[in-house]
């Protein structure tokens, strides 16, 4: 099977059977997804990034959004009916997620909370993804992930 870290993200795609390709970069501190694409000669539109939110009542969500855009909150808030969507703080991101921030993953998450991912990005094949560790993506196909995470698509790119 495929090789890369062992971390809660690739245990769960393990357990369910779910093809992946790992890899591994150069991590630099706040460069995101952005950066990751850039170190592997990717597509930054491919490369999706992890955010977790909260809304203005304290709960957690997981947003998926491309790697070269950012999530318009507002909108968000709007589509799911919440006054508010801020980014979670990383201290609480970390609580909810399990992951340290850089190496979030939507895969393996400590808390239960709904998925929501920016419908553009179900237009891609394969897509690349944090495997749960800085500097470390997965690629996979989108339709494994859609199966895996029945993530909630939204329009909320800003």
């Amino acid at each position: 099977m495929s090789q890369g870290p062992t971390t809660q993200a690739v245990r769960q795609l393990r357990a369910n059977g779910i093809e992946y390709s790992p890899h591994l970069y150069r991590y630099a501190d706040r460069s995101g997804a952005k950066g990751a694409a850039e170190e592997l000669g990717l597509d930054p539109h491919q490369v999706v990034k992890t955010l977790i939110m909260e809304t203005d009542q304290g709960s957690p969500l997981c947003v998926l959004m491309h790697g070269d855009e950012v999530v318009s909150t507002k909108t968000l808030a709007r589509n799911i009916g919440a006054r508010s969507i801020a980014p979670a703080t990383e201290r609480q991101a970390q609580k909810w997620s399990g992951y340290q921030l850089g190496g979030t993953s939507p895969f393996g998450l400590r808390s239960t909370m709904p998925i929501y991912i920016e419908s553009s990005i179900l237009k891609y094949d394969q897509i690349f993804i944090n495997g749960g560790k800085r500097g470390f993506l997965v690629g996979l196909a989108t339709e494994d992930l859609v199966s895996e995470l029945d993530p909630i698509a939204v329009e909320v790119k800003a």
